[in-house]
């Protein structure tokens, strides 16, 4: 465990020749990242606090090789303090009291350390409340780095000790760069065709890491004829989606599904349709939230959507993966493609609300069961009016409590099928005023 918390304060010297190309690429200033102007150009954040020449404790937020560790090394050489480095996968409680003992004694001597916590979220509660009086009373100055959202893994008295700031996935242009830089210093051209180079960004998904490891990759193999993209394929594998089905990838898409079903884009719905079952998700935990979507966004609009669901889950169950998908795309495509309504998920929340708040109000006793002679003789049942029997298969009879007025949860709206359930209400309750009248 020495060298993972060996004090690296100190500029590193260049790479050896042999170190990995990322290492070797591994920017010397903060001038020299890649695709986070936002943060280290003058006016990012970082940028502001390099040229105050103060530093206060960050989260650093984003996906994997984007230059969280990178920039965490560059600030501490920026502002002038010690780098102390750990990671969350190998420390532990006792781990963490050396390196606030050994920054205090540090402190003593008039050299501030900055703490970078690699994986930060991996620590559990107890440990992220320890660093809270080290943090607070300036013994370490902490840069935590995350590719989980804040928000949901880190605590809330940690939180608001420290800024969060968001790294973006590498873009075209920023990981273009990269190529540009690593061709630079191997002094060799990528063996690749123009489309083939293209493919190669788009398989790196935002990391330049990857990327840069993909370079590597390339420049030891002994290849004669550039490689087109058929042949890059065949040659180099692409990197896995960022997709963890139990934290944020997995809610990000299954809002963006569902918003995109609202909005009725069958296009965009496929798509994250089909970036979910490509990461791993499990296609029953998609149709279950096309289940729920059809009820709570189409409901009545179109009562078919339910039924299409459930089809599609029946068909799933009876073909499994991969033809079984095909079903769930079908759904997908109808709930995208139906009218939409919310009418019954308002009506829903209205009458749990009403129920709620109301208790246990009896209702009317002409509509109450009178199995025994007692019930009928306190009026259980009396008066009570036969719909069939009425002409119009409707007797306007009132089914409220005595102490409550009818309430108007269901309001329908006039789209898809929907529409035809509000006339027929409407004419239910031209039926009524007019026998109250009578």
């Amino acid at each position: 465990m020495a060298d993972l918390f060996a004090s690296d304060a100190e500029t590193p010297g260049e790479p050896v020749e042999n170190a990995p190309l990322a290492d070797r690429l591994r920017p010397r200033t903060l001038a020299d990242v890649v695709g986070q102007d936002h943060l280290t150009g003058p006016e990012g954040a970082i940028g502001r606090m390099v040229a105050a020449g103060r530093l206060s404790s960050i989260i650093l937020w984003g996906p994997p090789g984007t230059g969280k560790t990178t920039i965490a090394r560059l600030l501490a050489d920026a502002v002038d303090m010690r780098f102390e480095p750990i990671s969350a996968v190998f420390s532990g409680v006792a781990d963490l009291k050396k390196v606030f003992a050994a920054a205090k004694e540090h402190a003593r001597r008039g050299d501030k350390t900055l703490l970078f916590v690699d994986e930060i979220h991996r620590f559990n509660r107890a440990q992220q409340d320890s660093f809270l009086p080290f943090v607070e009373d300036g013994t370490v100055t902490l840069v935590g780095a995350t590719t989980e959202n804040p928000s949901f893994e880190l605590n809330a008295a940690l939180l608001s000790r420290a800024q969060v700031l968001i790294l973006h996935r590498l873009d075209a242009a920023a990981l273009e760069l990269l190529l540009d830089r690593a061709e630079a210093l191997t002094e060799k051209t990528l063996p690749l065709t123009p489309a083939a180079r293209d493919a190669l960004l788009a398989s790196a998904d935002g990391d330049g890491r990857f990327l840069l490891n993909q370079v590597e990759t390339l420049y030891s193999i002994d290849i004669g004829e550039p490689l087109d993209p058929a042949g890059l394929s065949a040659l180099l594998h692409r990197r896995m989606p960022v997709y963890d089905k139990d934290r944020e990838g997995h809610y990000n898409l299954i809002s963006a599904l569902h918003k995109s079903l609202r909005g009725s884009d069958p296009q965009a719905a496929l798509y994250y349709l089909a970036r979910m079952l490509t990461a791993g998700e499990q296609p029953l935990y998609v149709l279950r939230r096309l289940v729920r979507f059809a009820s709570e966004d189409i409901g009545l609009a179109d009562p078919q959507a339910l039924v299409q669901c459930l089809a599609a889950k029946d068909a799933f169950d009876f073909l499994g993966s991969p033809e079984g998908e095909l079903a769930i795309v079908q759904a997908c495509l109808y709930c995208a493609t139906a009218p939409k309504s919310n009418a019954a998920y308002a009506a829903m929340k209205a009458a749990w609300k009403s129920a709620r708040d109301t208790g246990s109000l009896m209702p009317p006793k002409n509509i109450l069961n009178a199995p025994t002679r007692l019930m009928k003789t306190i009026g259980y049942g009396k008066d009570y009016q036969y719909d069939h029997d009425s002409a119009e298969g409707f007797s306007g009879d009132n089914y409220w409590p005595e102490e409550m007025e009818p309430q108007p949860f269901y309001a329908p709206t006039d789209r898809g099928f929907e529409a035809r359930v509000a006339e027929r209400m409407a004419y239910w309750d031209r039926l009524r005023a007019e026998r109250s009248d009578a």
